[in-house]
């Protein structure tokens, strides 16, 4: 059933700006919070690591990234790969072998890029993701409800399908190969992964970071994209921009104040696309900014570096 797919689902999605801005909760932390291992500064890029494990071919494989939870890798197989996973997900490779992935908050320790080459053989390159300590807080509060009425999910429903379609868009985009810029830059108010525990009961975590640099502030694209939604007055993420940067990877953009692009709309890096505000289920005036490679949440701090 359609409703039992938003209930599962909704835990994670767009709308995650309502933890650590939800006023009076802060008087009620039962331990403190547990340190954040998320640096304000992005670790360096890894240096690319040549692979060859396949008999009678050239089959090295080179990768740049952020090999943790809530990382990614931008890397280099052999042209004619027939197919390239990671793990168990397929990933879309361009004419000259170039790829993206990406490593869920949730993401386990171990992982490995499979190859498979024109003459049968396979190159297979394993690594290690490194763990993270998310900023959790343990609250003697009950966890809200969220918006459970059958009034509420009449009106949520089309907007989660709207959300699931635009994300499921292959537009062709190529911004994935790009250096992530920030689209705007302000105090950072939420950060990627925190997460309440409500007397046992776990909310949400945090699923892109918040920036607050002033209400009706102008934000841009972070890197080339399509814009598959942009909408207005959603329940949970107000005024919406969601960019397609190919290969799986997408920008979504909410609260926002003003929307200056439309749907269908070819987007390059650093053009303006939107104005801060408070849209939505908000607290007050900020951008919030998630990241999504397929089903994996991506911290955007490990793709941009410090502002």
């Amino acid at each position: 059933m359609i409703r039992a797919a938003i209930l599962a689902a909704s835990a994670l999605a767009l709308a995650a700006c309502n933890g650590a801005e939800v006023a009076g909760e802060e008087q009620v932390v039962l331990a403190p919070p547990a340190a954040a291992a998320t640096p304000e500064v992005a670790p360096k890029p890894l240096p690319p690591l040549p692979v060859s494990s396949a008999p009678d071919a050239d089959t090295k494989i080179g990768f740049v990234g952020e090999l943790t939870q809530g990382g990614w890798i931008k890397g280099q197989v052999p042209a004619d790969a027939v197919s390239v996973r990671l793990g168990e997900q397929e990933l879309e490779v361009d004419q000259s072998g170039q790829f993206f992935a990406a490593f869920d908050r949730d993401a386990g320790s171990a992982a490995q890029l499979i190859a498979l080459l024109p003459n049968g053989s396979t190159v297979k390159v394993p690594f290690t993701i490194k763990p993270r300590e998310w900023n959790i807080q343990r609250v003697n509060v009950a966890k809200r409800g969220g918006g459970s009425s059958e009034a509420w999910w009449k009106k949520r429903e089309p907007e989660w399908l709207a959300i699931k379609a635009a994300r499921e868009k292959v537009t062709g985009a190529t911004g994935w190969k790009q250096q992530f810029i920030w689209p705007v830059k302000g105090r950072i108010s939420g950060h990627f992964g925190r997460q309440r525990i409500y007397r046992g009961e776990p909310g949400s975590y945090h699923s892109g970071i918040d920036i607050a640099p002033g209400n009706g502030v102008p934000f841009v694209a972070p890197a080339d994209g399509v814009v598959v939604l942009a909408r207005k007055g959603f329940s949970l993420e107000g005024n919406l921009i969601i960019i397609d940067h190919g290969a799986g990877l997408n920008s979504a953009f909410l609260h926002a104040s003003k929307l200056a692009v439309t749907e269908g709309q070819s987007v390059t890096q650093g053009q303006y696309i939107g104005n801060v505000g408070s849209t939505g289920r908000s607290t007050g005036p900020h951008l919030h900014w998630g990241l999504k490679w397929n089903d994996a949440r991506i911290d955007p701090l490990l793709l941009t570096g410090p502002q």
